[in-house]
């Protein structure tokens, strides 16, 4: 890891406070660490604590510590408050990210994958072509839904909610498949908006 990239430690007496990347998205600036209010400052020390490195997704969002909050809520919501598996949010985050060809989100959410499904080469797969990929018929109605929610929004109707019940889903994970291909659309415009990059770090995890 070179001198100017993130890297993690928590802001204490026994370590140096991370360091925000200053190429971690390109078409805005990123402010520097200590100049954050402690709020962001404490999540972003348990990211890169938890990580070994401070992801720059942190770094990117902190541009604006509004919009980092509600981001990092709703996602930490997403995920935590769902009785889908971790791998199902993951192959929805990386089919919608492949759909939308987000650099950003098809690296680090394609570690994630490959880390949470335990499969090194789905992640792969998914973003290449979720059709083709190899995960069971229920999760393939899950990624078609989710694949829909992207690229046509106008044409979905009831018949893809139930789609979803009648391949063994409850309601409220129907819903939340819908939220997770939603919100991660709005990720990756933002993050192509904004030219987020992924660290180096992703790309090998879960190989």
């Amino acid at each position: 890891m070179s001198d100017d990239e993130t890297t993690g430690g928590s802001a204490d007496a026994d370590g140096p406070a991370p360091t925000l990347a200053d190429d971690a998205q390109r078409n805005f600036p990123v402010p520097a660490f200590e100049d954050l209010p402690e709020d962001l400052r404490d999540r972003i020390c348990e990211e890169a604590e938890r990580a070994g490195f401070t992801p720059n997704v942190f770094a990117a969002l902190a541009y604006k510590p509004s919009h980092f909050r509600a981001f990092v809520a709703y996602h930490d919501a997403l995920v935590e408050d769902t009785d889908l598996d971790r791998a199902e949010v993951e192959m929805i985050v990386v089919t919608v990210s492949g759909l939308n060809h987000c650099l950003y989100c098809n690296v680090a959410h394609g570690a994630l994958c490959r880390i949470y499904a335990k499969e090194p080469e789905l992640a792969d797969q998914l973003v290449s072509n979720y059709r083709t990929a190899d995960v069971s018929e229920k999760r393939r109605v899950m990624l078609e839904v989710a694949a829909k929610i992207t690229e046509s929004p106008a044409s979905v109707t009831d018949a893809d909610r139930d789609r979803l019940l009648e391949a063994g889903y409850s309601e409220e994970e129907a819903w939340d498949i819908a939220s997770v291909a939603a919100f991660f659309n709005l990720s990756n415009r933002m993050a192509t908006f904004a030219d987020w990059r992924p660290n180096e770090e992703f790309y090998a995890l879960g190989r």
